[in-house]
């Protein structure tokens, strides 16, 4: 199933926003992530919806061989310069997840982090990271849960957004055990745990200000409503956060799901 129009706006969507505050507020799941996979010097790593490349950054200075891939040019832009910045040699990639430009089996290691989730077609996605993984390769994933505070954001922002497109994959499936045994139990062998990132952040309104100018989706959306419907996106925004008022700060759980898989 195509979904091209649908994935040429998404590549405008992320990179609307500057997303490096994001990166500030995630980075304990890149570290988990790269943890998990061990990188060793001189392996070949595939680093899927890269972003600005925190997780190939990380891999990088561990002495592996990194190369980084995402849909969204302006992202891809960034994550050149902040590589340059820190000395590391990455290369950088705009490619689709659904169709890596890469060989069959050109990797050792493939991972995404809170990445792939968003590409539209699951079992494309999942066809591709077993292709250009060698055998006895490694596969490690980590995404958003159902039940996240994120996907709670999400399903805040869906009422104000435009009809979803027919067939297109709910991000927040890559977090649910059964659906990712679906996608990749047949060449991974698969191990995976559930595990927290909780966001600690002053308050809602604080959360609100972040999101909407750091976080292309959410700041697609606001900027697209008129000031009536922005303001009630922003009420009811605030209002997930402050669910989570704990002590005089808001501390919001999000969980994810954390996947390691060998290469049948």
């Amino acid at each position: 199933m195509a979904f091209e129009e649908l994935k040429r706006k998404q590549s405008v969507v992320w990179g609307s926003a500057p997303y490096e505050p994001i990166v500030d507020i995630t980075d304990v799941i890149h570290e988990r992530l790269v943890e998990a996979e061990s990188p060793r010097p001189g392996e070949r790593w595939l680093d899927v919806a890269t972003g600005t490349g925190a997780v190939a950054r990380l891999a990088a200075r561990a002495g592996a061989d990194v190369t980084g891939l995402d849909l969204a040019p302006a992202l891809i832009d960034t994550a050149r310069r902040r590589a340059e910045e820190q000395s590391l040699d990455v290369r950088f990639d705009v490619g689709d997840a659904e169709n890596l430009p890469y060989d069959d089996e050109s990797f050792d290691v493939v991972v995404s982090s809170i990445g792939i989730m968003f590409a539209p077609d699951h079992a494309a996605v999942a066809r591709e990271l077993s292709r250009v993984c060698r055998p006895g390769g490694r596969l490690g994933l980590a995404n958003w849960t159902p039940d996240s505070g994120v996907a709670d954001m999400f399903r805040v922002m869906g009422p104000f957004q435009p009809p979803s497109v027919a067939g297109a994959g709910n991000p927040f499936e890559w977090g649910d055990e059964q659906h990712v045994r679906e996608l990749l139990a047949d060449s991974f062998e698969l191990e995976l745990r559930r595990e927290d990132a909780t966001l600690e952040i002053e308050s809602g309104e604080a959360a609100w200000q972040l999101f909407a100018t750091a976080y292309g989706p959410t700041k697609t959306l606001s900027d697209s409503l008129d000031e009536e419907r922005r303001e009630e996106l922003h009420r009811e925004f605030v209002a997930v956060y402050e669910r989570h008022r704990v002590n005089g700060g808001v501390r919001q759980p999000r969980g994810f799901l954390l996947v390691h898989g060998t290469r049948r």
